[in-house]
């Protein structure tokens, strides 16, 4: 580890965090005794810790400045995962610089790098950061903590620390989450015929938005997230139904996307008059791109100017809490260690020197925010 990185911060303790807590399993829904960790650990460090309620087991933890009103930044980070493909190989395996575990990149890291910032920057200013921290639940689902967390807080600016390989991200992918669902009729195996196999026509409906998309809108990220039919046995099943995410970039509309995803299935389905079809939006959020200005930014410029870190912005690609945040009104900026590309996989790891960068990365705004007057 070179010296340049630890004026401020403290290795150790930031490792042991970040190791306690991939060590935790916290699946979406099933939080709780990451929270209950988190809780104590910001307690005994001396914070004002708030549990915010999201249901009747589940809260966000949020530190809120005494003077609210006037803060212009929050720092956001959610501390569920996905499902654990090995329940009993999930936690922490280090290999050199490299920490490999569920959670690691997305965005338990991020989450430590936050908690470290704040008590670092806490023990320089000996008074309270001036800055807000909330560490909610929910993002891999249906972003419950973050909703909840907007219910009853507002900031100008947030910082998410989502795996950007420490790229300041100013835009953000748009995102839309579509259900498909195709009814045909049940019959012995033996007598399956095309006209009504609800499996064949929603393959083929599939088929043809794939087509669709790769030649109208090669720039989306068309994904089939799940495939499900009813169970037949030796029989023709009657439903099917498919996920499917669809990633958006900020500068497509996402309302023609909608509808031509939609004409283009159901047209399809019209040519099997047996077979009831319906085409549903469950998800549908905007994406955004803000050009490099405001005090927030600005600051950020500078603490990477001072640390000779190249700055170079850049757009999430994935569907995460920022989109909600903008949607209220925030302007989101995405920032932590890690690859996206190795989130949501068995072999999800990051570099613990990134872990490290962004920490300082994280307190040197802090820290800038407390001496310097805005710009802006």
């Amino acid at each position: 580890m070179t010296q340049k990185f630890a004026e401020n911060i403290n290795f150790d303790r930031l490792k042991k965090l970040f190791h306690d807590i991939v060590d935790i399993y916290s699946p979406s829904g099933k939080e709780e005794q990451v929270l209950e960790f988190l809780y104590a650990y910001l307690k005994d460090h001396e914070f004002r810790v708030k549990r915010q309620a999201v249901d009747e087991n589940r809260y966000n933890l949020l530190i809120l400045p005494k003077k609210e009103i006037d803060t212009e930044l929050v720092f956001v980070g959610h501390v569920d995962t996905t499902p654990a493909y090995e329940f009993d190989d999930f936690g922490w395996e280090e290999k050199g610089d490299r920490i490999i575990g569920l959670g690691t990149a997305d965005m338990k890291g991020g989450c430590a790098a936050m908690v470290e910032a704040m008590i670092a920057s806490k023990e320089i200013l000996t008074k309270e950061p001036p800055v807000a921290l909330a560490l909610v639940v929910g993002e891999e689902e249906d972003g419950d903590g973050a909703a909840q967390f907007l219910e009853e807080h507002y900031f100008p600016w947030a910082i998410i620390g989502e795996p950007t390989n420490l790229h300041p991200c100013l835009g953000h992918f748009g995102y839309m989450e579509i259900l498909l669902r195709t009814f045909g009729k049940r019959m012995h195996a033996s007598l399956a015929n095309k006209k009504e196999n609800a499996i064949e026509l929603m393959l083929n409906g599939l088929i043809e938005i794939g087509q669709y998309m790769g030649k109208n809108r090669p720039e989306v990220v068309y994904n089939i997230r799940d495939l499900f039919s009813s169970r037949a046995g030796f029989a023709v099943a009657d439903r099917c139904e498919a996920w499917l995410d669809i990633h958006i970039p900020p500068s497509s509309p996402v309302g023609e996307i909608a509808t031509e995803l939609e004409e283009v299935f159901m047209r399809y389905c019209e040519n099997y008059t047996s077979i009831r079809s319906t085409f549903r939006i469950m998800t549908i959020d905007a994406g955004y791109e803000f050009p490099p200005r405001g005090p927030i930014v600005e600051n950020l410029q500078k603490v990477y100017s001072k640390r000779n870190i190249s700055w170079k912005a850049n757009t999430f690609r994935s569907h995460s809490d920022a989109n909600q945040l903008w949607a209220a009104g925030i302007k989101p900026i995405l920032l932590g260690a890690g690859r996206l590309e190795m989130a949501h996989t068995p072999e999800e790891s990051v570099s613990f020197q990134k872990v490290c960068k962004a920490a300082q990365i994280y307190t040197d705004l802090i820290l800038e925010l407390a001496y310097e007057q805005p710009t802006g």
